[in-house]
């Protein structure tokens, strides 16, 4: 199922209010051959604007590499790290506003077999398949399993059939199930280091290890 247009609205929110709001929410991604992954998001972090020390519009920088940061609510951002990693990033604020959420971990729906045969390295020989549940955790093994990369970045997830969000009708997740801490891998920013801008859903197994119960937090 496509993104329905009034999904629009449901990005053009702050960061702070959507990077909880996505949890719960499906990624789809369909691929060339046609095949389709799904994913529940479990885990986000907010990026908060050009006064955010952490955030790549910090100072209000723009560049090639974040120019999708300036676009409307709904379009993908993704940046490549460490000369290694992919990240993807939903943009959602006011337009021009260069506020986005990082999907930082996802819990498998379907089509874990293709996600798995694109996380593990064939160079290297393991006594078991990669489990389901960290098949996408973690910001580069979201994009690694489910085959997103800057050939992705800037499309808009309104209209691409190539990826888009599907929000249940159960939503949103009752506040006792989400808790929020600090982001990860952010190195020193000052005051921005332990901010509460990371989200995730309570005791899944899909979330990120590091740091996982710091600053242990509940929405309210």
């Amino acid at each position: 199922m496509h993104t329905p247009p009034d999904t629009r609205r449901f990005f053009s929110q702050p960061a702070e209010s959507l990077a909880p709001a996505l949890l719960g929410t499906i990624l789809v991604r369909t691929l060339h051959d046609g095949s389709t992954l799904r994913a529940r998001i479990v885990e986000t972090e907010a990026y908060v604007g050009i006064h955010d020390r952490a955030s790549h519009a910090y100072h209000a920088h723009r560049s090639p590499r974040n120019e999708s940061m300036y676009a409307p609510p709904g379009v993908l951002y993704v940046y490549f790290t460490y000369g290694m990693h992919h990240c993807a990033n939903i943009v959602c604020g006011s337009p021009g506003e260069p506020v986005a959420v990082l999907l930082r971990s996802l819990e498998p729906l379907d089509g874990s077999s293709i996600m798995r045969a694109r996380r593990e390295d064939p160079r290297h020989t393991r006594k078991a398949p990669i489990p389901d549940h960290h098949l996408c955790r973690g910001p580069g093994n979201v994009c690694k399993a489910l085959n997103i990369d800057r050939s992705l970045d800037g499309i808009d997830l309104v209209t691409d059939n190539r990826l888009s969000v599907e929000i249940p009708s159960n939503l949103p997740i009752s506040p006792e199930q989400v808790s929020k801490g600090p982001r990860i891998g952010i190195g020193d920013k000052g005051a921005w280091t332990s901010a509460p801008l990371r989200f995730w859903i309570s005791n899944c197994p899909s979330v990120s290890r590091s740091r996982k119960d710091a600053h242990r937090r509940r929405e309210v």
